[in-house]
């Protein structure tokens, strides 16, 4: 109850920026990293042993109470119609991004690559997904497109998942993830959030992506950043598989 708690707090402060803060945080939740990261979060309980505490102050990263994971059915970058379920018997790291996003969404593509390339021989064991949270973007070449520019089409087992509105908004709702689509033309603002799901299909850790900003708004992290984000999710996996 308490790891439960925690997770619906780290969601619901994602929620309140992104309400309270709209119009100055583009397309996701930003924390910044002035501070010291080791010195932002106490390390949480039920974390793997080998899971250093500054790493896992810098992913915000919780452990979750092996609920089931909210089940979908959605279709893939590739038009295959797939449900969660069907991916039982590997690890899923699961996001949530936007196809057309040039924010935060790339920087954990590149975080997701860094981590197929670091589990090495376990990494067909894996399977890293994403849903799509762009209302006015649905279609397929979409998903395909933002897959091949992001270098995401090169993991084997990568699914960039889409389908009818309606049932994007239930996964969202399921998963806690808060998102905000004025009109076509406008950044989707959503809430930024990394699920790991183990091999029977429960929710394992949550991990909350960050950003900085460059003085002209780009979004970056340092190289080192997206090297250790990337180590920190096969780290999971890893642990998930063992």
């Amino acid at each position: 109850m308490v790891l439960l708690k925690l997770r619906l707090v780290l969601l619901s402060a994602a929620l309140t920026v992104l309400v309270g803060a709209a119009v100055a945080i583009p397309a996701y939740l930003v924390a910044r990293h002035d501070t010291p990261v080791a010195m932002q979060l106490p390390r949480v309980s039920g974390l793997p042993a080998d899971m250093p505490t500054s790493l896992a102050n810098l992913m915000s990263l919780s452990a979750l109470p092996r609920s089931p994971a909210p089940g979908f059915s959605l279709t893939d970058q590739q038009g295959h119609r797939m449900t969660l379920a069907s991916l039982r018997g590997k690890v899923v790291v699961l996001q949530f991004m936007d196809p057309h996003c040039v924010d935060i969404c790339p920087l954990v593509s590149q975080e997701f690559v860094d981590a197929y390339h670091d589990l090495g021989r376990r990494a067909g064991q894996v399977v890293f997904a994403a849903v799509n949270v762009n209302p006015y973007h649905t279609d397929v070449p979409a998903m395909a497109a933002y897959s091949r520019a992001h270098g995401l089409a090169a993991i084997p087992d990568w699914h960039f998942f889409t389908g009818p509105v309606p049932l994007l908004r239930s996964v969202w709702q399921g998963y806690h993830i808060a998102v905000d689509a004025p009109n076509p033309n406008a950044d989707v603002q959503h809430t930024s959030a990394v699920y790991l799901i183990d091999q029977h299909g429960r929710e394992r850790y949550l991990a909350m992506p960050v950003a900085d900003h460059t003085k002209s708004g780009s979004a970056y992290l340092p190289a080192d950043q997206l090297a250790s984000w990337g180590h920190g999710i096969a780290l999971l996996a890893r642990n998930l598989l063992d």
